[in-house]
């Protein structure tokens, strides 16, 4: 429920290689032999004389791909750099960071092995050995390169990223082996049981993240490692630095977290039932972290992600009607199929209405027009002073102890500021800043969700410089309720009451048949959020995996 459309006219909406491919076989330090198909050198030649003529389009021909391909892993995996780069379309970047691939990370002995061709997209696997000093270790990995064409004269080329060196690799990073900067920690759930990336794999990232801000205050001794150093690009993204691999070990500090064992290990089974799924738990009356799991282990969205939070993002609006006296739960307040702001037309899901409804009754069905048509009685910057003032929202202060995000609810006018009171225009969340506001609702009192105590490093968390009044929060956990007991919540949350609530959401995200499926939740003091990218509507995708991890309490 609770999705947005806009009018019509505001919408705007590499042959294979072929049987064996590049047939190479490993003679010493390069590619022995390897057959070219379709003419080989003489139709590189032929190609090279029609460009004189004119700029070649479209994508590249097998014959293209598989020769750029060779050229360029060839010459890498031989160490000549200087050629590998020029079969690129950045030899400055290529250049750069294959000369670190030796000289910095100490890679030797390395061995490319081309897979089938899809497309211009070729597959190939890394074998190769990490040397630093007296200490050796073997390195396998896969990667992947794509064949492009140069726009000022269609040449094709391997078009440059820095993934096609790693796949970990971001545009900036580097790699680098030697004794870390940082040693390693060993990180304890609540109960002091060792949390580990092999017993809950969704936790790797946020292993990397204690490591970085904690591994010089535990007490640990580094080792030796080849890690991936950010750049200024993805430090910009909050991504920690990410150890490949382990030349010796140092020795761990030890940093308590405020994960629970039993619920972390729940939430890994819930989001494994569906792709591309998050979820964080909370503790309302303290904001401590007690789970958080992502399907997809290499981004930690749960914590990080920048989503537009559709339909649960009226929580915060509904705060901000209640405390302006605008409206009540039970006051009659229409919600037409349609409303135009702007020079917009909003459409509801399935183009439904409620003509004499109550407020409480549009809240429970997620009707976008009963909140949308309250906007010519709003300021532009009403609703990002709610999220700031009230939910601690997009003030980009938070301390949780790993890299996260706040949450965004920019200053918005006309159509957008309309949007934004649905949850889709520039607002953007993540499953821990849903999860705080319903914990926020719950508690009548911003706590910031930490992972990490702040006792344990005397940080301070950040602070909403004012609480929400009583009657709003009785009001706000009034229509929580009915949509837990009546509404599209209503599902998922059987049998969880009487003191909880529930919100649920659905985000169109252009280019994506279906929106993204939210859900948010408090359960006494416990409070849940999740989100199942192109899942579809919230309560039946995300509804449940947030259901199952409060039923089993805290």
């Amino acid at each position: 429920m609770g999705k947005r459309r806009r009018v019509a006219e505001r919408r705007n909406t590499r042959p294979a290689l072929i049987g064996g491919m590049i047939a190479m076989g490993v003679v010493g330090a390069g590619f022995g032999v390897y057959a070219l198909y379709d003419g080989g050198a003489a139709a590189d030649a032929a190609s090279a004389t029609a460009a004189h003529k004119a700029v070649r389009t479209g994508p590249p021909s097998a014959s293209e791909v598989r020769t750029v391909a060779t050229r360029f892993l060839t010459a890498w995996q031989q160490g000549r750099v200087t050629e590998a780069a020029a079969a690129t379309d950045d030899p400055s970047a290529a250049t750069a960071l294959l000369t670190g691939y030796t000289k910095d990370a100490r890679l030797k002995d390395v061995t490319l092995t081309p897979g089938k061709a899809t497309g211009a997209k070729v597959p190939f696997s890394v074998k190769a050995t990490v040397s630093y000093q007296s200490l050796t270790k073997p390195l396998a990995y896969d990667s992947s390169l794509t064949v492009v064409r140069r726009k000022s004269d269609g040449k094709p080329l391997v078009g440059w990223h820095a993934q096609v060196v790693h796949p970990d690799l971001k545009d900036g990073d580097t790699l680098v082996t030697g004794e870390s900067g940082t040693p390693p920690i060993k990180a304890l759930d609540r109960d002091g049981g060792e949390l580990t990336a092999a017993k809950y794999p969704s936790l790797g990232t946020v292993l990397d993240g204690l490591r970085e801000k904690y591994g010089k205050k535990a007490g640990g001794k580094a080792g030796v490692e080849l890690r991936v150093v950010r750049g200024k690009e993805s430090k910009t993204a909050k991504l920690s630095d990410k150890t490949l691999a382990e030349l010796s070990k140092g020795t761990p500090g030890t940093v308590k977290t405020t994960l629970s064992p039993t619920l972390q290990a729940a939430a890994e089974q819930q989001i494994g039932k569906q792709q591309r799924a998050s979820v964080v738990v909370l503790r309302p009356s303290t904001g401590e972290i007690l789970a958080v799991a992502n399907s997809g282990h290499g981004f930690n969205t749960a914590f990080q992600g920048s989503l537009a939070p559709g339909s649960t993002m009226k929580i915060v609006t509904s705060t901000m009607l209640f405390e302006k006296g605008l409206i009540t739960p039970d006051a009659q307040h229409p919600c037409p199929k349609t409303y135009k702001l702007a020079g917009w037309t909003f459409h509801n899901d399935a183009d439904s209405e409620i003509k004499k409804g109550t407020f409480e009754q549009s809240f429970g069905a997620s009707c976008n027009n009963a909140f949308i048509n309250f906007a010519p009685k709003l300021s532009d910057g009403d609703l990002t002073k709610e999220a700031q003032q009230v939910y601690g929202l997009g003030m980009d202060n938070w301390s949780t102890g790993v890299p996260s995000f706040d949450g965004s609810v920019p200053v918005q006018s006309g159509a957008q500021m309309g949007a934004s009171l649905i949850g889709q225009g520039g607002v953007r969340m993540n499953p821990l800043n849903m999860a705080s506001v319903a914990a926020t609702v719950w508690s009548g009192t911003f706590h910031q969700p930490y992972l990490v105590s702040p006792e344990v490093d005397g940080r301070t968390l950040a602070k909403a410089s004012r609480t929400m009044s009583s009657k709003t929060q009785d009001e706000l956990k009034e229509v929580m309720r009915y949509t837990a007991a009546y509404g599209t919540a209503a599902k998922a949350m059987a049998g969880l009451g009487p003191d909880y609530g529930a919100k649920t959401g659905s985000a169109e995200v252009d280019g994506q048949k279906k929106p993204n499926g939210w859900f948010t939740a408090y359960k006494g003091d416990l409070a849940a959020a999740g989100v199942v990218q192109a899942g579809g509507h919230g309560g039946d995708t995300a509804g449940p995996i947030v259901a199952t991890l409060l039923k089993m309490g805290g």
